[in-house]
């Protein structure tokens, strides 16, 4: 299966600065490095993310990536979307990107244990439906030949969602004892990954 990798820090701040990259002669720059991030992310998750640390570090920038990177969780992509009519693929969608944005809010609201408490509500709420969202588009489009032949994939990252789902429950239960909220905003930022991956998947499954 090919397609993008799902990682915040490459498509909304590395992937758009590259396409930014011109040359006289011809050569395709950026789609070269737009390649070679991508091969880089699928085979070490989170590689993009370093490398975005590894440059603030070198330009002495006082920029926590993991946060800055979290708060762009709901900013469009059109790798992320699936361009069907049916109703349970847009209810997926939409479903998929309201956890997103609450997700995205985390930065600004941590700090407030009260508005805190009740985005965590909203967050396992977003979460149960987009589940309840993938399960009724397996169930509605699971016999269409292309979504059939994506079933283990998609079986598989859906388990894997829910695996990232509570791991960031349990992370939140460490953060009320140790107060690290940089371990709060990389386990949010993998559950927009992977809410992300599932999206794309679905994309390629119903469009083939």
């Amino acid at each position: 299966m090919d397609y993008p990798a799902a990682s915040l820090s490459l498509q909304h701040v590395i992937l758009p600065f590259f396409e930014q990259l011109n040359t006289t002669d011809g050569r395709d720059v950026a789609g070269a490095l737009r390649d070679a991030f991508n091969m880089m992310e699928k085979k070490n998750t989170g590689a993009a993310q370093h490398f975005l640390s590894g440059v603030c570090q070198a330009e002495n920038a006082s920029i926590d990536v993991t946060k800055s990177v979290l708060s762009l969780a709901a900013q469009p992509c059109a790798d992320y979307t699936i361009n069907r009519p049916e109703k349970e693929f847009k209810v997926l969608c939409n479903r998929a990107l309201h956890l997103k944005t609450i997700l995205g809010r985390i930065p600004g609201e941590i700090s407030d244990r009260t508005v805190f408490l009740q985005t965590i509500k909203d967050i396992a709420g977003a979460i149960r439906d987009v589940l309840e969202a993938i399960n009724a588009v397996s169930k509605a489009h699971g016999q269409l030949p292309s979504m059939h032949k994506y079933k283990k994939a998609l079986d598989y990252e859906k388990k894997v969602f829910v695996k990232v789902s509570k791991g960031f429950s349990d992370t939140l239960k460490k953060f009320f004892r140790d107060s690290r909220a940089d371990d709060v905003f990389a386990s949010a930022t993998a559950l927009c990954n992977q809410s992300n991956t599932l999206l794309q998947l679905f994309k390629v499954a119903s469009q083939e």
